[in-house]
């Protein structure tokens, strides 16, 4: 383990965090292993006044605030880590990780100014550690490292670097968010918007306490690439038996008479990142083609059912314990949402709540017969959105929070928070608060237990 001393903020209240209470942590892309998005613990929200804002942040925010230990966590575009207070919003401590990529040291991509840290990170309790994975401008060139830090005081307890052999760091992105298995840290890469130069999409998994990482690659055969682990910012699921789930974007095989190249898809892989089974549909080839690939988390419902979805904007129900391969899922709802559907979904029983960008799309499954329907489209908000206090909460690009029925999708609540930095910002919960991310700050809203 490697410790580097870099630019460090504390005050002395971060010294004193008493012991969380798990019921008021949101420690992980959408509150849980399993990315379902919904709090239980919630029963009311109220939006008409804020509890407080944040001060303006270092660089943009494109990754969830996470909840521990009564601070809000996040991290920015300029190698920034920040904990605030949850009680008042104020910095308890900051900690700048490096000098982030500049955008114009990259082959393309559409995070500007700079690029650092983009996915969500994750906090694991039991060691008081939360990390990230930070894209550093170090002699000249892109380099990204896995970073944890002390929860409590911001101080670095691992730094590895996480960039694979052989790979141009240029032209890799750690977009997705991070989740712990088994005392690893797992997130996966891609490569930055536009597809340009090469690279082959990755899972990674190291060790909480530092390891070379463990690396499953896509498009693996000679002269492939692309097959970005991305969703949409998500983070990789953690199934029951500890396995490991990911969609997958497009990748270079355009014809379906060439080998199939785990691109388009949905895999479990097991925690070696060994493939254990996969889904892909028929028309996988033409997808990448069309750059309709798969963009959001898979959902994995408790009835042992599947739910995918992606730029096809085709909505998949899968059998979990029989993904099949090519072209075998159990049902199919076409033309889901009018705009493609990236991200990490929200579900809770059989209904699946799927981050279309021009409005959530709400569609229920049944398992005999096998069916998946659409239940409503919002035509407001579009951001990955949350289940709590009986509402479905997403953001738009207007820069408004909306708290939607979960029975037809009408606007119950609304607060305007401010300009987005991106098309997948959503908010948590934690703490008695609703969290909502803006480009360079947080918003919190009372939320009542």
């Amino acid at each position: 383990m490697t410790i580097v001393g870099l630019a460090l903020f504390v005050s002395g209240a971060a010294l004193a965090s008493p012991t969380p209470r798990s019921e008021s942590s949101w420690t992980v892309y959408h509150g849980n292993v399993k990315g379902s998005g919904v709090s239980r613990v919630v029963k009311t929200v109220t939006t008409s006044k804020r509890a407080w804002t944040s001060p303006l942040l270092s660089g943009e925010l494109y990754g969830e605030p996470l909840v521990y230990s009564r601070d809000v966590f996040v991290a920015t575009e300029n190698d920034t880590v920040y904990a605030l207070s949850s009680s008042n919003g104020k910095v308890v401590w900051t900690r700048h990780l490096a000098t982030p990529v500049p955008s114009s040291a990259l082959p393309c991509g559409d995070i500007s100014p700079s690029v650092g840290v983009t996915g969500t990170p994750v906090i694991d309790p039991s060691r008081n550690e939360i990390f990230v994975v930070a894209d550093e401008f170090i002699a000249g060139k892109p380099e990204h490292f896995l970073v944890g830090l002390s929860t409590t005081s911001g101080a670095t307890e691992l730094r590895q670097r996480v960039d694979p052999r052989g790979a141009n760091p240029a032209a890799l992105l750690a977009r997705s968010g991070l989740t712990l298995d088994a005392g690893r840290v797992v997130f996966g890469m891609g490569g930055n918007y536009g597809d340009c130069a090469t690279y082959q999409g990755r899972v990674e998994s190291v060790k909480e306490t530092g390891s070379s990482p463990i690396i499953f690659t896509v498009d693996a055969a000679a002269g492939d690439s692309q097959g970005a682990v991305w969703m949409g910012g998500a983070a990789p699921i953690v199934d029951a038996q500890g396995n490991i789930w990911v969609s997958v974007g497009n990748g270079s095989v355009h014809s379906s008479g060439q080998a199939f190249d785990h691109s388009d898809s949905v895999l479990e892989l097991s925690q070696a990142l060994h493939v254990k089974q996969y889904f892909a549909p028929t028309d996988w080839a033409q997808n990448n083609a069309s750059d309709a690939d798969m963009s959001t988390a898979p959902a994995l419902l408790a009835n042992g059912q599947v739910v995918l979805a992606g730029k096809s904007r085709t909505v998949y129900l899968l059998n979990g314990a029989h993904l099949g391969g090519i072209g075998s899922g159990e049902a199919t709802l076409p033309a889901a949402c009018s705009n493609d559907i990236d991200g990490g979904p929200a579900f809770s029983g059989t209904t699946v709540y799927l981050p279309c960008v021009s409005g959530p799309v709400a569609v229920r499954v049944t398992t005999s017969p096998p069916s998946v329907k659409e239940l409503w489209q919002s035509s407001v908000g579009g951001g990955p959105a949350i289940v709590a206090a009986g509402e479905v909460w997403t953001i738009g690009q207007n820069g408004v929070l909306y708290g939607l029925n979960p029975a037809n999708g009408s606007v119950r609540q609304q607060a305007s928070v401010g300009a987005l930095s991106n098309h997948f910002s959503t908010p948590s919960v934690g703490d008695s608060l609703l969290l909502v991310p803006t480009s360079n700050r947080v918003v919190a809203f009372r939320a009542r237990a």
